[in-house]
């Protein structure tokens, strides 16, 4: 089976060869710059696509192609610091950067989506372009039981968890408290039981989930090269 790869590692050369074979390329979606509480760094959508991104190339021959770091995030613009596209200019974002991979060649691409309000717009585009789009917050059901308090979505238990997996020196531990106004605080739920020991098997559980759904789409990525369908 071909290792999965960082389109940016790659030469222009080497691109062309993998989308000639017809791989997979998956697009990372996470916002590079917005509001995650008092605890966790603007980063941190665009630190969690990465690591779904790197853990996917490590299980199956995907391409991943750099993380999108810009989307529609309408209630985190009074944040300082948060970025935001409307949606029509995030859709339409999203329509070029799959209308560039096509016309070079590429058929099957997922989009890897970390945010809730970038959702709707994602299965918009999907559905105009055929692209699949996994919503990671559908993903990784098997570790919920983990989760002390379930109550939350943003800068909570869960991604708290993660980002300590992931980098816990960016974390402000001596911030972590529960949410009580959003407005206030741009986030929601109880971080205080959060732990990287949470965060692994959330991240684990995840991307056990997207690979089989990648799977169940195109069910050759986990077949050895030789064993591969011809391709017209």
């Amino acid at each position: 089976m071909t290792a999965g790869v960082w389109l940016e590692e790659l030469t222009w050369i080497e691109a062309k060869a993998r989308f000639d074979a017809d791989a997979v390329v998956v697009i990372p979606i996470g916002a590079g710059s917005k509001a995650h509480g008092a605890h966790l760094p603007l980063k941190t959508d665009a630190l969690t696509a990465r690591a779904l991104g790197q853990r996917l190339i490590g299980r199956l021959p995907v391409v991943a192609a750099p993380v999108v770091g810009f989307g529609y995030y309408p209630a985190f613009t009074s944040f300082a610091g948060s970025q935001h596209l409307t949606a029509d200019t995030f859709k339409a974002v999203m329509r070029e950067l799959i209308a560039n991979l096509t016309a070079q060649g590429v058929r099957r691409i997922a989009l890897i989506n970390t945010g809730v309000s970038t959702e709707k717009p994602l299965d918009e585009v999907a559905a105009e372009t055929g692209v699949l789009v996994l919503h990671m917050r559908h993903a990784g059901q098997a570790a919920d039981h983990l989760i002390e308090h379930k109550d939350g979505g943003h800068a909570d238990e869960r991604e708290t968890s993660v980002v300590l997996a992931l980098d816990p020196r960016s974390v402000r531990m001596d911030k972590l408290m529960p949410a009580a106004d959003f407005k206030e605080s741009a986030a929601t739920g109880d971080p205080t039981c959060a732990s990287a020991f949470k965060g692994e098997r959330l991240l684990a559980a995840r991307i056990d989930d997207m690979v089989a759904a990648l799977m169940t789409r195109w069910p050759d990525l986990g077949l050895p090269d030789r064993e591969h369908p011809a391709r017209s």
